[in-house]
């Protein structure tokens, strides 16, 4: 359905005081083609960490996988110089909440949980995700929150319907994590992507239903709730300044797939 198409029915809606898309958020099939084939490429990249990721390697090699995997196929790390972040991935290990810099300093050892986020640019798209990797022996809480937080992930997911609102996404993430005595970041969330790295709307993971913006077939968006054992209290590295982590000291974990707004059920583009 063209833009025109659209435009009556998103008029309805704004009339009754929802907020609405703007035009671009709304991708043509032109450049669906373009994110499909970015996130497919992303896919892969985190295919490749999953073969290789095990106890003994650092997240610099973590990294090194991604860079040398996503330019011999013809990708640029989105991550990579941007604002000043140093690194091709972002590697969140235990109670890193999200960008995490990779360094040769820290290794993986068995009962670690680490969450590897990849984006990935191709001929200008861009594709976004995330996984969460346990390393030897981990404990059964921490497979517990692991699971917990991709079952979070898969619920906002199926609550991401043409013609809901963004709100709905949040609301059943909300009440899932702490139905299980778990807690939900408040300052990260997901957001529009696929011409750039971040765009319009944001997606909050603590939102109420029938809230925030029309969810419009057409729109791409990333789902991807960071889930914390403990409180949701937060604080930024002050050291590098980016990489966020828990108050508590307590395990978060993250899952991030980006999908395209239908008419029916979303389509998952990158997992």
């Amino acid at each position: 359905m063209s833009w025109k198409d659209l435009e009556k029915k998103i008029a309805a809606y704004e009339a009754k005081g929802v907020e609405v898309p703007t035009e671009n958020l709304v991708k043509t099939p032109e450049q669906l083609e373009g994110i499909r084939k970015a996130c497919a490429l992303n896919t892969a990249v985190l295919d490749e960490v999953e073969k290789h990721i095990k106890a003994g390697m650092t997240t610099e090699d973590i990294n090194t996988i991604v860079y040398d995997y996503t330019t011999a196929h013809g990708g640029i790390p989105a991550p990579l110089n941007y604002e000043g972040f140093p690194k091709s991935v972002c590697t969140s290990v235990n109670e890193e909440v999200c960008h995490g810099i990779p360094s040769r300093d820290v290794v993986l050892k068995s009962g670690d949980i680490v969450n590897v986020d990849a984006t990935t640019i191709y001929h200008g798209y861009y594709g976004d995700a995330s996984r969460m990797f346990m390393i030897g022996r981990v404990t059964p809480t921490r497979k517990d929150l692991v699971g917990v937080t991709r079952e979070c992930m898969r619920r906002g997911i199926a609550a991401a319907k043409g013609w809901g609102r963004v709100g709905d996404i949040g609301a059943v993430i909300a009440s899932f994590a702490r139905k299980h005595g778990y807690s939900v970041v408040r300052e990260f969330g997901g957001h529009g992507v696929g011409l750039d790295m971040h765009e319009e709307p944001f997606v909050c993971h603590i939102a109420r239903k029938n809230t925030g913006m029309l969810l419009v077939p057409g729109m791409v968006i990333t789902v991807e709730p960071m889930i914390n054992m403990g409180k949701p209290d937060l604080y930024i590295d002050a050291d590098n300044n980016w990489t966020a982590i828990t108050e508590d000291g307590k395990a978060s974990a993250q899952w991030e797939n980006t999908i395209l707004i239908t008419e029916g059920e979303p389509e998952i583009l990158s997992y």
